[in-house]
């Protein structure tokens, strides 16, 4: 049985970290407990860690001290290795992968990142762990800049290389260059004829680009305004040492600008050109020579709201210049954008679903969080469906759409007024492409009269006419909901500055209820420690009746199976089984009944009390012959007031995630944000909605 698996590689620079981060969120999402070791480190400063382990542990908040996920640095292993202690150095590592295989199901193992001496010893040494840890191996290698037949025979020699001692199970070949990749493809199965799967990933920009933060650290320098901008991507740099009115015109998206640290001319040029429509977005400058601007330039870079990074170094312009010319791409553990952009690029191109059939051979009893939301991503990618999100302008909403857009999960519209969104996307550094978004200004769309024409024909039996209808059309929300109607979007996510009311307003007046269902109501899906629970209504319906509760019963259990978990429902009350009396309780009672009149086959329990439906030895005290109790995966409250209290208790005070309030019942999927949200809450509504619109 499978236990781990070995990422290796053969060169520097190979963007092994993209396959890691890959492998562990697909390992995360299909085993309970995934443990992460990389037995020889780069050496570090006192004080400091390695990067890679930080960022692994750290991203994926693995329960791993760091001291536990490494056992050499690459010093101490040449030490050693000199003493003739070769044997030393693979008995430890053996001792501490063996502590991690105890204590977790499956654990990544990663290798040495290959510097430019002594290729031949890490060679050796990855070769050898492997096999002693008797691991099957994950080859990284990459083709920046290289002819495919150079590729191919560094792969084969690569894989021939570990094929003598261990089972390579998979071969990735990173940043080709995209014109090749169908030809190599075709050239590396020639030569590899085996079961190792391959898979080949292009160039990508945003991970290729270095952020100013590793530039910043190369020249060791000190940043004086921007601290929170520091993982802005750096696309291009260049020297300002003409005339600022020449200069200006050499200006690039995501550049850096280096100048001298008294040309204050250039930096109050460029600072106004970065907030300027009509210049290109800039990333920071760099002030060279170890000169400080003087006091009156510095109160005035204060004062302003918004001001790109600027970092001050010692040296002068030609060797920072040439310094920064040399800086290699790293993925740091604050920068989700590269890490978010590295996993998304690893499923986009690698065969994910065969490669965890043959690592992981066994079924974990364990449903966790992390195993659904994973599921909810893969499912979201395999129908790519179009969402639109009203609320454009919103901070949380930009940074989300950047992390979908990254993910390649969704496609987006954003309603708002272009030249804001554009404007808002710039003045807050979010790593979002324009081009790879559409964003609409209601009264400025082609499709605006359609619209208006569309929305008067619905609602003229209530006395709407052309104008009132125009009126209406112009509002975000009414705009997006049309959009539904009309097939432009699949699915609509809104509420970040909308009430409840005005989201779901539209909806209820012209996308309406699906066929039979009397009542729209919502569900949040409670991401507990080692299972998923729904909780349903904790978001619409105030006091809903015995029928109405049947019917939201019956809507969050089919929610539940379309989503993957077995729907056994539990509907709340303040007493178990027939022992309660009072209106509230015999309420929930009605209910029960209802539900299991219109659905006979539906495993359903009430009333009946939280823990008892919860705590499998509760439950089996008060209701021992029952198929749910103790074991609910949907939960039912009585009440708004009791259920949204309740899924607010649970997620403070266990921090559980709680993803949602996903709407139940209508035509098309329209799902509402509490005005609290986060960029989190609503990145994972709208992939739930886009699963959604994959039903409709």
């Amino acid at each position: 049985m499978n236990k781990g698996i070995y990422v290796a590689t053969v060169e520097s620079n190979s963007g092994k970290s993209l396959a890691v981060l890959g492998l562990m969120r697909m390992l995360l999402g299909k085993t309970a407990k995934v443990g992460y070791f990389r037995p020889l480190i780069d050496d570090v400063q006192d004080g400091e860690l390695d990067n890679h382990v930080n960022t692994v542990i750290s991203h994926f908040d693995i329960d791993l001290e760091y001291e536990q996920a490494f056992v050499y640095t690459r010093s101490q292993v040449l030490d050693l290795y000199n003493q003739g202690k070769s044997g030393h150095v693979i008995d430890e590592i053996i001792k501490k992968y063996k502590y991690l295989e105890e204590r977790f199901d499956f654990v990544l193992v990663e290798g040495t990142d290959f510097s430019r001496e002594n290729v031949s010893l890490e060679l050796d040494i990855n070769i050898l762990i492997s096999k002693n840890l008797g691991l099957p191996v994950f080859i990284v290698s990459q083709g920046d800049e290289k002819q495919i037949k150079e590729i191919v025979d560094n792969v084969q020699l690569t894989h021939d290389s570990f094929k003598e001692e261990v089972d390579v199970i998979s071969i990735m070949v990173n940043k080709v260059n995209p014109a090749d990749i169908d030809d190599l493809k075709i050239e590396l199965n020639n030569r590899i004829n085996n079961k190792t799967t391959i898979s080949v990933i292009p160039k990508i920009k945003n991970l290729a680009s270095p952020t100013l933060k590793e530039i910043l650290n190369q020249l060791d320098g000190r940043i004086l305004f921007g601290q929170d901008m520091i993982n802005a991507k750096i696309d291009d740099f260049s020297v300002g040492a003409m005339q600022l009115r020449n200069y200006l015109t050499h200006l690039k998206e995501n550049a850096l600008v280096i100048t001298p640290g008294d040309r204050a001319d250039i930096v109050l040029g460029v600072l106004q050109a970065n907030i300027s429509k009509n210049y290109p977005k800039l990333s920071g400058i760099v002030l060279t020579g170890g000169i400080i601007p003087e006091e009156p330039i510095l109160k005035l870079l204060e004062g302003l709201t918004s001001v790109i990074p600027v970092i001050s170094v010692k040296e002068g312009t030609f060797e920072i210049t040439n310094t920064i010319g040399k800086v290699k791409s790293k993925i740091y553990a604050d920068n989700t954008d590269k890490i978010t952009t590295s996993i998304a690029t690893f499923e986009k191109h690698v065969d994910t679903d065969t490669l965890s059939d043959d690592l992981i051979t066994f079924k974990s009893d364990i449903f966790t969080p992390r195993m659904f939301q994973y599921n909810l991503l893969q499912r979201a990618l395999k129908d790519k469906k179009h969402i639109v999100l009203p609320e454009g302008k919103d901070e949380r909403v930009l940074r989300a759409t950047a992390r979908l857009i990254a993910a390649r999960v969704v496609d987006i519209t954003l309603i708002g007024e272009v030249d804001i969104i554009k404007e808002n996307i710039k003045k807050l550094n979010i790593a979002l492409n324009i081009e790879d978004i559409n964003i609409v200004s209601p009264i400025t769309s082609p499709h605006f009269e359609d619209y208006v024409n569309t929305f008067y024909e619905l609602r003229k039996h209530k006395n709407i006419n052309l104008d009132m209808a125009r009126d209406t059309m112009a509002d975000v929300s009414y705009f997006a909901t049309m959009m539904i109607y009309k097939g432009h979007a699949d699915g609509m996510v809104s509420g970040a500055l909308h009430t409840t009311a005005h989201t779901l307003r539209p909806a209820l007046q012209f996308i309406k209820t699906k066929p039979g269902v009397n009542i729209v109501s919502s569900v949040f899906f409670m991401c507990l420690e080692d299972r998923v629970s729904i909780f349903g209504d904790c978001a619409i319906n105030p006091n809903p009746n015995a029928e109405q509760l049947a019917e939201i019963a019956i809507s969050s259990a089919q929610t539940a199976r379309n989503f993957g978990i077995e729907p056994k429902v539990a509907m709340l009350s303040y007493s178990s089984g027939a022992s309660g009396k009072g209106e509230e309780v015999d309420k929930v009672r009605a209910a029960t009944e209802i539900a299991k009149k219109q659905v006979p086959d539906l495993k359903i329990e009430g009333p009946i009390q939280y823990d008892a439906a919860v705590d499998m030895r509760i439950g089996k005290s008060k209701l021992p012959d029952s198929d749910v109790a103790g074991q609910a995966s949907v939960l039912i409250f009585p009440d708004l007031n009791t259920g949204n209290n309740t899924y607010k208790a649970v997620q403070r005070e266990t921090g559980a995630l709680a993803i949602g309030p996903m709407l139940q019942g209508l035509n098309k999927p329209v799902n509402d944000l509490s005005r609290g949200c986060t960029a989190d809450d609503i990145y994972s509504t709208v992939i739930i909605t886009a699963i959604q619109a994959q039903d409709f």
